[in-house]
Protein backbone atom coordinates (compact mmCIF):
# COMPACT_ATOMS: atom_id res chain seq x y z
CA UNK A 1 0.00 0.00 0.00
CA UNK A 2 0.99 3.40 -0.92
CA UNK A 3 -0.22 6.91 -0.01
CA UNK A 4 0.85 10.05 -2.19
CA UNK A 5 2.27 12.31 0.25
CA UNK A 6 3.12 15.14 -2.49
CA UNK A 7 0.96 17.91 -2.43
CA UNK A 8 -1.96 18.41 -4.55
CA UNK A 9 -3.12 20.47 -7.18
CA UNK A 10 -4.17 23.60 -5.25
CA UNK A 11 -7.79 23.18 -6.02
CA UNK A 12 -7.87 19.24 -5.10
CA UNK A 13 -8.11 18.98 -1.11
CA UNK A 14 -6.08 16.95 1.03
CA UNK A 15 -6.11 15.10 4.42
CA UNK A 16 -4.83 17.80 6.15
CA UNK A 17 -7.60 19.93 4.33
CA UNK A 18 -10.08 18.01 6.46
CA UNK A 19 -10.79 19.53 10.13
CA UNK A 20 -11.88 16.71 12.39
CA UNK A 21 -15.86 16.87 11.74
CA UNK A 22 -14.96 17.05 7.88
CA UNK A 23 -12.55 13.58 8.01
CA UNK A 24 -14.90 12.09 9.90
CA UNK A 25 -17.64 12.21 7.09
CA UNK A 26 -14.71 11.59 4.24
CA UNK A 27 -14.44 7.86 6.85
CA UNK A 28 -18.59 7.27 7.01
CA UNK A 29 -19.04 3.67 7.87
CA UNK A 30 -15.85 3.43 9.96
CA UNK A 31 -15.46 3.20 14.04
CA UNK A 32 -14.69 6.64 15.15
CA UNK A 33 -11.63 4.69 16.55
CA UNK A 34 -10.43 4.56 13.33
CA UNK A 35 -11.18 8.42 12.57
CA UNK A 36 -9.05 9.18 15.60
CA UNK A 37 -6.32 7.00 15.21
CA UNK A 38 -5.00 8.87 11.79
CA UNK A 39 -5.78 12.23 13.30
CA UNK A 40 -3.66 11.70 15.96
CA UNK A 41 -1.02 10.01 13.50
CA UNK A 42 -1.42 12.95 10.93
CA UNK A 43 -1.24 15.82 14.25
CA UNK A 44 0.27 14.14 17.71
CA UNK A 45 3.56 12.53 15.99
CA UNK A 46 3.43 14.63 12.03
CA UNK A 47 3.38 11.33 10.08
CA UNK A 48 4.42 11.54 6.92
CA UNK A 49 4.05 7.68 5.88
CA UNK A 50 0.99 6.89 6.60
CA UNK A 51 1.53 3.26 4.60
CA UNK A 52 3.73 2.49 7.22
CA UNK A 53 1.83 3.21 10.81
CA UNK A 54 2.08 -0.59 12.90
CA UNK A 55 -1.24 0.14 15.20
CA UNK A 56 -3.86 1.02 11.85
CA UNK A 57 -5.99 -1.44 11.82
CA UNK A 58 -7.13 -3.00 8.97
CA UNK A 59 -10.23 -1.14 8.17
CA UNK A 60 -8.64 2.10 8.22
CA UNK A 61 -5.67 0.65 6.12
CA UNK A 62 -8.17 -0.50 3.08
CA UNK A 63 -10.25 2.87 3.60
CA UNK A 64 -6.32 4.61 2.45
CA UNK A 65 -5.92 1.91 0.31
CA UNK A 66 -9.13 3.81 -1.50
CA UNK A 67 -8.33 7.10 -0.59
CA UNK A 68 -4.83 6.78 -2.69
CA UNK A 69 -4.40 9.69 -5.05
CA UNK A 70 -7.85 11.22 -3.79
CA UNK A 71 -6.68 12.74 -0.41
CA UNK A 72 -3.11 12.92 -0.37
CA UNK A 73 -1.48 14.31 2.96
CA UNK A 74 0.53 17.68 2.33
CA UNK A 75 4.02 17.29 2.88
CA UNK A 76 5.59 20.55 0.97
CA UNK A 77 9.43 20.37 0.24
CA UNK A 78 12.32 21.97 2.15
CA UNK A 79 14.49 24.33 -0.30
CA UNK A 80 16.14 26.04 2.76
CA UNK A 81 16.52 25.74 6.41
CA UNK A 82 18.95 28.78 7.51
CA UNK A 83 19.40 28.97 11.34
CA UNK A 84 20.46 32.73 13.03
CA UNK A 85 23.89 33.33 14.33
CA UNK A 86 22.48 33.26 18.01
CA UNK A 87 20.41 30.41 17.49
CA UNK A 88 17.17 31.39 18.59
CA UNK A 89 15.42 31.81 14.64
CA UNK A 90 15.48 29.60 11.67
CA UNK A 91 13.73 30.48 8.78
CA UNK A 92 12.29 27.77 6.39
CA UNK A 93 11.79 28.20 2.85
CA UNK A 94 9.19 25.60 1.54
CA UNK A 95 8.38 24.64 -1.95
CA UNK A 96 4.40 23.49 -2.98
CA UNK A 97 3.11 21.35 -5.61
CA UNK A 98 2.83 24.20 -8.15
CA UNK A 99 6.27 25.60 -7.42
CA UNK A 100 5.32 28.38 -5.56
CA UNK A 101 7.87 28.69 -2.67
CA UNK A 102 6.37 30.18 0.92
CA UNK A 103 8.09 31.06 4.16
CA UNK A 104 7.68 29.41 7.76
CA UNK A 105 9.85 31.16 10.30
CA UNK A 106 10.75 29.51 13.88
CA UNK A 107 11.71 31.39 17.04
CA UNK A 108 13.05 31.00 20.82
CA UNK A 109 11.77 32.75 23.73
CA UNK A 110 13.93 31.47 26.28
CA UNK A 111 13.05 27.93 25.64
CA UNK A 112 9.18 28.46 24.18
CA UNK A 113 8.78 28.25 20.33
CA UNK A 114 6.31 30.25 18.26
CA UNK A 115 5.72 29.75 14.37
CA UNK A 116 5.52 32.48 12.05
CA UNK A 117 3.32 31.10 8.85
CA UNK A 118 2.23 32.41 5.43
CA UNK A 119 -1.11 32.25 4.36
CA UNK A 120 -1.14 33.26 0.64
CA UNK A 121 2.02 33.38 -2.15
CA UNK A 122 2.83 36.77 -2.36
CA UNK A 123 0.08 39.67 -1.33
CA UNK A 124 -2.14 41.79 -2.57
CA UNK A 125 -1.53 44.61 0.11
CA UNK A 126 1.57 46.22 -1.77
CA UNK A 127 2.97 47.27 1.75
CA UNK A 128 5.84 49.54 0.41
CA UNK A 129 8.31 48.46 3.34
CA UNK A 130 7.09 44.64 3.19
CA UNK A 131 9.38 42.21 0.47
CA UNK A 132 6.08 40.07 0.44
CA UNK A 133 4.19 42.89 -0.82
CA UNK A 134 6.46 44.21 -3.23
CA UNK A 135 6.72 41.21 -4.79
CA UNK A 136 2.73 41.36 -5.99
CA UNK A 137 -0.15 38.44 -4.99
CA UNK A 138 -0.01 34.71 -6.80
CA UNK A 139 -2.74 33.01 -5.05
CA UNK A 140 -4.35 31.32 -1.56
CA UNK A 141 -3.29 28.81 0.37
CA UNK A 142 -5.52 25.91 1.02
CA UNK A 143 -6.03 25.09 5.01
CA UNK A 144 -3.68 21.89 4.10
CA UNK A 145 -0.94 24.37 3.13
CA UNK A 146 -0.99 26.72 6.11
CA UNK A 147 -1.42 23.57 8.30
CA UNK A 148 1.75 21.69 6.43
CA UNK A 149 4.18 24.61 8.28
CA UNK A 150 3.55 24.26 11.36
CA UNK A 151 3.63 20.31 11.08
CA UNK A 152 6.92 21.27 9.48
CA UNK A 153 8.20 23.43 12.29
CA UNK A 154 6.61 20.96 14.69
CA UNK A 155 9.04 17.96 12.97
CA UNK A 156 12.17 20.15 12.92
CA UNK A 157 11.95 20.60 17.27
CA UNK A 158 11.36 17.36 17.22
CA UNK A 159 14.16 16.28 15.82
CA UNK A 160 16.11 18.00 18.09
CA UNK A 161 14.39 17.00 20.93
CA UNK A 162 12.84 20.45 22.00
CA UNK A 163 9.69 21.07 23.54
CA UNK A 164 6.83 21.44 21.09
CA UNK A 165 5.13 24.80 19.41
CA UNK A 166 3.68 26.70 22.34
CA UNK A 167 2.50 29.63 19.94
CA UNK A 168 1.43 30.36 16.27
CA UNK A 169 1.49 33.81 14.81
CA UNK A 170 -0.37 34.79 11.42
CA UNK A 171 2.39 37.04 10.36
CA UNK A 172 4.18 35.53 7.49
CA UNK A 173 3.23 35.97 3.46
CA UNK A 174 0.23 37.02 2.56
CA UNK A 175 -2.82 38.36 4.33
CA UNK A 176 -4.55 36.36 6.58
CA UNK A 177 -8.15 37.88 6.51
CA UNK A 178 -7.88 38.16 2.37
CA UNK A 179 -8.17 34.16 2.81
CA UNK A 180 -10.69 34.28 5.93
CA UNK A 181 -12.34 31.06 4.75
CA UNK A 182 -9.18 29.23 4.30
CA UNK A 183 -7.55 30.39 7.41
CA UNK A 184 -10.09 29.73 9.60
CA UNK A 185 -10.34 26.10 8.51
CA UNK A 186 -6.32 25.52 9.50
CA UNK A 187 -6.98 27.31 12.59
CA UNK A 188 -9.77 24.93 13.57
CA UNK A 189 -7.31 21.85 12.90
CA UNK A 190 -4.48 23.38 14.75
CA UNK A 191 -5.75 24.03 17.85
CA UNK A 192 -8.42 20.77 17.89
CA UNK A 193 -7.07 19.29 21.28
CA UNK A 194 -6.78 15.88 19.79
CA UNK A 195 -4.04 17.11 17.37
CA UNK A 196 -1.37 20.07 17.09
CA UNK A 197 -3.38 21.06 20.25
CA UNK A 198 -1.67 24.50 20.54
CA UNK A 199 -4.40 26.81 22.24
CA UNK A 200 -6.75 29.90 20.71
CA UNK A 201 -5.42 32.12 23.18
CA UNK A 202 -1.63 30.92 21.71
CA UNK A 203 -2.79 31.98 18.58
CA UNK A 204 -2.67 35.75 16.85
CA UNK A 205 -3.72 36.31 13.64
CA UNK A 206 -2.25 39.55 11.85
CA UNK A 207 -3.82 41.80 9.58
CA UNK A 208 -3.23 45.17 7.42
CA UNK A 209 -6.72 46.33 8.15
CA UNK A 210 -8.84 44.08 6.34
CA UNK A 211 -11.88 45.83 7.63
CA UNK A 212 -14.66 43.33 6.31
CA UNK A 213 -12.51 40.32 8.30
CA UNK A 214 -12.22 42.14 11.43
CA UNK A 215 -15.79 42.35 11.80
CA UNK A 216 -16.33 38.89 10.78
CA UNK A 217 -14.16 37.70 13.54
CA UNK A 218 -16.21 39.69 15.79
CA UNK A 219 -19.38 38.55 14.50
CA UNK A 220 -18.18 35.10 14.89
CA UNK A 221 -16.57 35.83 18.36
CA UNK A 222 -13.31 34.34 16.75
CA UNK A 223 -10.76 32.89 20.50
CA UNK A 224 -7.54 34.00 18.39
CA UNK A 225 -5.83 37.18 19.35
CA UNK A 226 -5.93 39.74 16.62
CA UNK A 227 -2.98 42.10 15.55
CA UNK A 228 -3.37 45.19 13.71
CA UNK A 229 -0.52 46.72 11.43
CA UNK A 230 -1.32 50.63 11.54
CA UNK A 231 2.39 52.31 10.90
CA UNK A 232 0.83 55.52 10.50
CA UNK A 233 -2.31 57.90 12.64
CA UNK A 234 -3.02 60.32 10.06
CA UNK A 235 -4.94 59.14 6.64
CA UNK A 236 -1.69 60.63 4.44
CA UNK A 237 1.21 58.77 6.51
CA UNK A 238 -0.82 55.32 6.58
CA UNK A 239 -1.68 55.27 2.79
CA UNK A 240 1.55 56.13 2.25
CA UNK A 241 3.08 53.01 3.80
CA UNK A 242 0.26 51.11 3.23
CA UNK A 243 -1.71 51.25 0.21
CA UNK A 244 -4.83 48.80 1.64
CA UNK A 245 -5.68 52.16 3.60
CA UNK A 246 -6.87 53.87 0.24
CA UNK A 247 -9.56 50.48 0.38
CA UNK A 248 -10.61 50.46 3.75
CA UNK A 249 -9.45 54.15 5.31
CA UNK A 250 -7.80 54.75 8.77
CA UNK A 251 -11.36 56.38 10.32
CA UNK A 252 -13.35 53.33 8.82
CA UNK A 253 -10.69 50.85 10.53
CA UNK A 254 -10.62 52.03 13.77
CA UNK A 255 -14.53 51.90 13.93
CA UNK A 256 -14.15 48.27 12.74
CA UNK A 257 -11.48 48.03 15.75
CA UNK A 258 -13.94 49.64 18.36
CA UNK A 259 -16.71 47.38 17.01
CA UNK A 260 -14.55 44.13 17.21
CA UNK A 261 -13.40 45.26 21.17
CA UNK A 262 -16.92 46.13 22.35
CA UNK A 263 -18.13 42.79 20.91
CA UNK A 264 -15.45 40.41 22.07
CA UNK A 265 -13.81 41.99 25.18
CA UNK A 266 -10.49 41.27 23.76
CA UNK A 267 -7.51 43.46 23.67
CA UNK A 268 -6.44 44.35 20.51
CA UNK A 269 -2.52 44.52 19.20
CA UNK A 270 -1.39 47.24 17.15
CA UNK A 271 1.99 46.56 15.31
CA UNK A 272 3.55 49.73 14.26
CA UNK A 273 7.40 49.95 12.25
CA UNK A 274 8.97 52.07 13.36
CA UNK A 275 10.82 53.80 9.80
CA UNK A 276 13.60 56.68 10.34
CA UNK A 277 12.68 59.98 9.91
CA UNK A 278 9.19 58.89 8.68
CA UNK A 279 6.84 57.36 11.43
CA UNK A 280 8.93 57.97 14.24
CA UNK A 281 8.58 61.41 15.88
CA UNK A 282 6.74 62.25 19.88
CA UNK A 283 4.18 64.01 17.18
CA UNK A 284 3.55 61.20 15.56
CA UNK A 285 3.69 59.33 18.48
CA UNK A 286 0.64 61.62 20.39
CA UNK A 287 -1.34 61.00 17.50
CA UNK A 288 -0.98 57.33 17.39
CA UNK A 289 -2.00 57.71 21.07
CA UNK A 290 -4.91 59.90 20.62
CA UNK A 291 -6.34 57.69 17.97
CA UNK A 292 -6.55 54.65 20.60
CA UNK A 293 -7.69 56.49 23.72
CA UNK A 294 -11.06 54.48 24.03
CA UNK A 295 -9.48 51.32 22.36
CA UNK A 296 -8.09 48.49 25.08
CA UNK A 297 -4.83 48.54 22.57
CA UNK A 298 -1.46 47.02 23.43
CA UNK A 299 1.06 48.57 20.81
CA UNK A 300 4.39 46.84 19.40
CA UNK A 301 6.90 48.74 18.28
CA UNK A 302 9.27 47.14 15.67
CA UNK A 303 12.38 48.77 13.99
CA UNK A 304 12.09 48.22 10.43
CA UNK A 305 13.28 45.28 9.10
CA UNK A 306 15.28 46.57 5.84
CA UNK A 307 14.45 45.15 2.57
CA UNK A 308 16.05 45.70 -1.13
CA UNK A 309 12.84 47.19 -2.31
CA UNK A 310 12.64 50.25 -0.13
CA UNK A 311 15.00 52.65 1.25
CA UNK A 312 13.60 53.21 4.64
CA UNK A 313 15.73 52.44 7.92
CA UNK A 314 15.25 51.33 11.15
CA UNK A 315 14.54 53.92 14.11
CA UNK A 316 17.65 54.97 16.38
CA UNK A 317 17.04 53.34 20.01
CA UNK A 318 16.71 56.97 21.23
CA UNK A 319 13.74 57.53 18.96
CA UNK A 320 12.53 54.29 19.75
CA UNK A 321 12.30 54.74 23.26
CA UNK A 322 11.32 58.25 22.79
CA UNK A 323 8.31 57.13 21.18
CA UNK A 324 7.44 54.70 23.71
CA UNK A 325 7.96 57.15 26.36
CA UNK A 326 5.14 59.31 24.67
CA UNK A 327 2.68 56.45 24.87
CA UNK A 328 3.56 55.80 28.17
CA UNK A 329 2.73 59.26 29.13
CA UNK A 330 -0.59 58.59 27.21
CA UNK A 331 -1.48 55.37 29.22
CA UNK A 332 -1.24 52.95 26.05
CA UNK A 333 0.88 50.37 27.01
CA UNK A 334 3.23 49.10 24.20
CA UNK A 335 6.37 47.22 24.00
CA UNK A 336 9.41 47.78 21.94
CA UNK A 337 9.94 44.21 19.67
CA UNK A 338 13.70 42.93 19.21
CA UNK A 339 14.04 42.07 15.56
CA UNK A 340 15.10 38.55 14.95
CA UNK A 341 16.40 36.94 11.91
CA UNK A 342 18.10 39.92 10.51
CA UNK A 343 20.96 37.12 9.03
CA UNK A 344 18.25 34.52 7.66
CA UNK A 345 15.96 37.52 6.01
CA UNK A 346 13.16 36.23 8.46
CA UNK A 347 11.11 39.29 7.18
CA UNK A 348 8.57 38.23 5.51
CA UNK A 349 8.60 37.25 1.55
CA UNK A 350 13.18 38.08 1.95
CA UNK A 351 14.46 34.65 1.84
CA UNK A 352 12.31 33.96 -1.21
CA UNK A 353 13.42 37.15 -3.13
CA UNK A 354 17.24 36.00 -2.01
CA UNK A 355 16.75 32.32 -3.14
CA UNK A 356 15.06 33.54 -6.59
CA UNK A 357 18.24 35.90 -6.94
CA UNK A 358 20.35 32.98 -6.01
CA UNK A 359 18.59 30.86 -8.74
CA UNK A 360 18.28 33.32 -11.04
CA UNK A 361 14.67 33.07 -11.15
CA UNK A 362 14.28 36.77 -10.35
CA UNK A 363 12.42 37.24 -14.03
CA UNK A 364 9.33 35.47 -12.60
CA UNK A 365 6.04 37.51 -13.42
CA UNK A 366 3.99 38.01 -10.71
CA UNK A 367 0.04 38.90 -11.12
CA UNK A 368 -0.91 42.53 -10.35
CA UNK A 369 -1.82 43.08 -6.71
CA UNK A 370 -5.46 43.45 -6.57
CA UNK A 371 -7.44 43.35 -3.10
CA UNK A 372 -10.39 40.73 -4.07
Amino acid sequence: MAINHQLSTINSPTLTDLPFHALAREMDGLSPVHTRALWRALYREGATDLARRPEFLPPLRRWLDAATGRLPVDVPELVADTASTDGLTRKFLLRLADGQTIETVLMSFRGRYTACVSTQAGCAMGCVFCATGQMGFTRHLRPGEIVAQVLHAQRALQARGEPGLRNLVLMGMGEPLHNYDSVMTALEIISDRGGLNIGPGHITISTVGVVPGILRLAEEQRPYHLAVSLHGASEEERSALVPASRRWSLAELIAACRTYGAKTGRRIFFEWTLIAGQNDSPAQAARLAALLADIDAHVNLIPLNPTGGFAGTASASAAANEFQRTLKGANIPSTIRQRRGIDVAAGCGQLRVEKGRTEKTSNIQHPTSNIQ
